[in-house]
């Protein structure tokens, strides 16, 4: 939409107030409102300032000054604001210079698209992320020097089949067994089908919705495939849709890879393809019927893997999900239609709906970053033609130890991926997508504010295992 559609839309629509959305650094979407009388077209070119020492992983307090410039293209009416607001996506650009901010998420993901066609590989990459989440009735925790605890509560919990709810009338999923019961045992139905509504009414394709594995509420909700940019953008409207859809039910949701014990976590299943002049360049006679380009996609996917996880996995909960000889895929090896495997190539006779889909990735990931860096090592393993080496048409999980033992595997904990990206981050800077500035804050802010403060806490398990040593 150009800008004075802009203006033109929102005086159709009657807006009182513009809302202005940007991502910060770790990937939670900030705003800030103004009354839309103060929206015209200079605002799109000279863009609005703000204190960018507030924002996690940016600026020191002595260079705060920072500025928004809103993107007309994604103008929107926001939902849930009761007075009628327009909303709209930033990019971040530096005051004086007027250039984009490196550790602006989503113009990392514009260079990213950028390098591609210069590349000249491709002209555009398509993301189909599977966004998994939890939808919870209740949730309290606490972390202090001396007590820490959590506990969540769903309707759907089988640990509630004993509980006094006047009456209790069962139909619990059990755990590892949500996928795909009907009602009376599916009770969110009606409030996924009221997200989806809503996230269609903001102009998201959706293709497909369900209960997901796990008991206690877990759900999937698939978007359509779209560009790379788009995608992270879409991600961001789809976790703020659901979050509110829930809240005005009275529950909540979290996209928290793992906050159940012995159940299924949360994936952000990824498939992905490169196109040129509107032919899909994934689509061969290869294995799977994939071409040479995507397997040596598949190549730089599994090479830079345990660095990827910095940005694909990016919490310290998403290494409870990560975990061998359980659900989540963490071995590094690609097969035809086969989910243990961390790279599967999903069986389609239509050329255009050859694809690649990366099974590690968890909806904790920054869209932008994560989208951005696997595209990046994709890119790499084209560039420099690496081979992935034979598909494994086997169910993993049933392999012997000792074969087991010859599969790489993705990083085991975050700290262990922050180390990989910090050894294996060259293929990121090409085209000055990542910069270092921005790898160098990633680690350290990773480190400093998440994986240490995690690392030094005594948790309740530990009292379990070795208070009477």
């Amino acid at each position: 939409m150009e800008i004075n559609k802009v203006l033109d839309f929102a005086k159709e629509k009657n807006c009182e107030f513009v809302d202005f959305k940007f991502l910060d650094f770790i990937g939670r979407w900030q705003h800030f409102t103004t009354p839309i009388c103060e929206l015209n077209e200079e605002v799109f070119e000279e863009g609005l300032g703000f204190d960018g020492s507030s924002i996690r992983g940016w600026q020191p307090i002595h260079k705060s000054d920072m500025l928004i410039i809103p993107d007309p293209t994604t103008a929107k009416i926001d939902p849930f604001i009761e007075r009628t607001t327009l909303s709209l996506i930033c990019n971040i650009t530096d005051p004086i210079t007027r250039e984009g901010y490196t550790r602006d998420p989503r113009f990392i993901a514009q260079k990213a698209e950028a390098y591609l066609k210069s590349t000249g590989i491709a002209d555009t990459a398509f993301f189909g992320p599977e966004p998994e989440c939890f939808i919870f009735d209740d949730v309290r925790y606490a972390s202090e020097s001396h007590q820490s605890f959590y506990a969540v509560d769903s309707i759907e919990g089988i640990w509630n089949t004993g509980r006094q709810e006047h009456p209790n009338l069962g139909y619990k999923p059990r755990h590892k067994q949500g996928y795909f019961p009907c009602a009376p045992t599916d009770s969110m139905i009606d409030l996924r089908n009221e997200m989806v509504i809503a996230l269609q009414e903001i102009g998201l394709h959706i293709e497909c919705v369900h209960h997901e594995v796990a008991t206690g509420g877990q759900s999937e909700i698939d978007m359509r495939f779209d560009s790379l940019v788009q995608m992270g953008d879409n991600l961001q409207w789809f976790k703020y849709i659901i979050k509110n859809v829930a809240i005005q039910h009275g529950k909540t949701v979290t996209f928290m890879p793992k906050p159940l014990y012995d159940d299924n976590g949360s994936g952000m299943h990824c498939h992905q393809s490169l196109w040129k002049d509107g032919k899909n360049l994934f689509a061969g006679d290869g294995y799977g019927g994939l071409s040479k380009m995507a397997m040596y996609y598949i190549g730089g996917i599994i090479k830079h893997a345990k660095a990827l996880c910095a940005f694909t996995n990016p919490t310290t909960n998403s290494y409870k999900r990560l975990v061998p000889g359980f659900e989540a895929p963490v071995n590094l090896a690609y097969s035809n239609s086969n989910r243990s495997a961390s790279l599967r190539i999903p069986a389609t006779n239509n050329d255009k709906a050859k694809r690649v889909e990366y099974r590690t990735p968890d909806p904790a990931a920054n869209g932008y970053l994560c989208f951005a860096a696997m595209m990046m090592a994709g890119l790499d393993g084209i560039e420099n033609k690496i081979d992935p080496g034979q598909p494994l048409d086997k169910d993993i999980y049933g392999l012997s130890p000792e074969k087991l033992s010859e599969i790489p595997t993705v990083a085991g904990t975050l700290d262990e991926a922050l180390n990989c990206l910090r050894d294996d981050h060259e293929f990121l800077l090409k085209g000055d997508v990542f910069t270092e500035d921005v790898i160098d804050m990633w680690i350290s802010f990773k480190k400093e504010a998440e994986v240490d403060p995690v690392r030094m806490r005594p948790s309740p398990e530990e009292f379990s295992l070795y208070y009477d040593c």
